[in-house]
């Protein structure tokens, strides 16, 4: 049985794959075995999947039709052997001490879980240092206060905490003795995370950044999601599922608002963006009726957000006073619409 369990999603992913797996390969830490979970990909992904499978016996693959990242994830948590789990994607790599150092720290520290910081890596190479948390031991208080209320509740005034699972060394009993699994296409990290972490005991943090994280315009979250309404829906009845089950929203009340606020910024800007083939006005009077439905009209009512990033705060201004022509204006400026 290996310690870790890798496991990778892979859709399309020819061009960087090579890169991705030989990162785990390089790992100074080899008590591992790599899941290339091939998502019904269309292009030499497979091909390459079962070329490094034939290489080294420590890589599994598993074929699937195209399901999206959470049922690929999940087929990889279903298939996984090792007592703990590490999750890298296909388009990012891990430094050659990723596993050792999680390993080695969360055994030291005698903790449930391991995590550190990681590199944001632009298309040109370009990398800056993104901190989880300081370096040090989290207990359940510190967890609830460093992560579960940040993920509950503060998802407006920076800085956000940022729902990413490959910053984290999972224990894979508590991922199998609570039943948490992905859901959906987007978000899907917050809500695992929200979940892990509600039965977490203790975790060990490093500073040092050991995943390279590549900042990609071609990704999900740069590209129009023409279903995002129900999207985000489905998100939020599964949240208020998770908040009331552990018994989070004493802690964080105004987290429903928050939330939908955060959605709402989303739902605009995804609206707005460049790729969404809607004329200019129909994009304006989407979010005219975006902003009319019942959820997102009673957090616009109740709540007018405060502190947010400068960008953040001007588009929540315009909605909040009905400016919409002017919102219209200033992401025309903005996308070169």
């Amino acid at each position: 049985m290996p310690a870790i369990s890798v496991i990778v999603p892979v859709y399309q992913a020819e061009a960087l794959l090579p890169q991705c797996v030989e990162s785990v390969l390089a790992q100074t830490f080899s008590d591992w075995e790599l899941l290339l979970i091939d998502d019904g990909s269309r292009d030499g992904s497979p091909t390459l999947c079962d070329g490094y499978a034939a290489r080294d016996p420590r890589i599994r693959v598993f074929h699937k039709p195209n399901g999206g990242v959470s049922t690929a994830r999940n087929l990889g948590l279903e298939q996984a052997t090792g007592p703990y789990i590490a999750f890298l994607d296909a388009d990012d790599t891990f430094e050659p001490a990723a596993l050792e150092t999680l390993w080695y720290l969360r055994e030291k520290a005698g903790a449930d879980s391991a995590g550190c910081a990681h590199y944001n890596v632009t298309p040109d190479g370009e990398r800056r240092t993104e901190l989880l948390l300081p370096t040090g031991i989290y207990e359940e208080t510190g967890i609830r206060e460093k992560i579960l209320w940040p993920l509950a509740g503060d998802r407006l005034q920076p800085p956000v905490f940022n729902g990413f699972i490959w910053r984290f060394l999972f224990d894979a009993a508590i991922l199998r003795d609570n039943a948490i699994t992905f859901e959906g296409a987007y978000l899907e990290d917050e809500l695992f995370l929200m979940e892990y972490f509600a039965n977490v005991h203790r975790l060990a943090v490093t500073d040092k950044p050991l995943y390279r994280y590549l900042e990609n315009p071609a990704s999900a979250t740069h590209r129009y999601m023409r279903d995002y309404p129900a999207v985000f829906a489905r998100f939020l009845e599964r949240k208020a599922e998770i908040m009331e089950k552990y018994g989070l929203d004493a802690a964080r009340p105004q987290w429903r608002a928050n939330t939908v606020w955060a959605g709402l910024l989303i739902a605009v800007g995804n609206e707005y963006v460049k790729s969404n083939p809607k004329p200019v006005r129909e994009k304006r009077k989407a979010v005219e009726a975006l902003c009319a439905q019942p959820e997102f009209a009673k957090a616009i009512r109740e709540l007018r957000p405060k502190g947010l990033g400068r960008n953040k705060q001007i588009v929540a201004d315009l909605i909040g006073s009905g400016r919409f022509g002017t919102l219209t204006a200033l992401y025309r400026l903005k996308n070169h619409m």
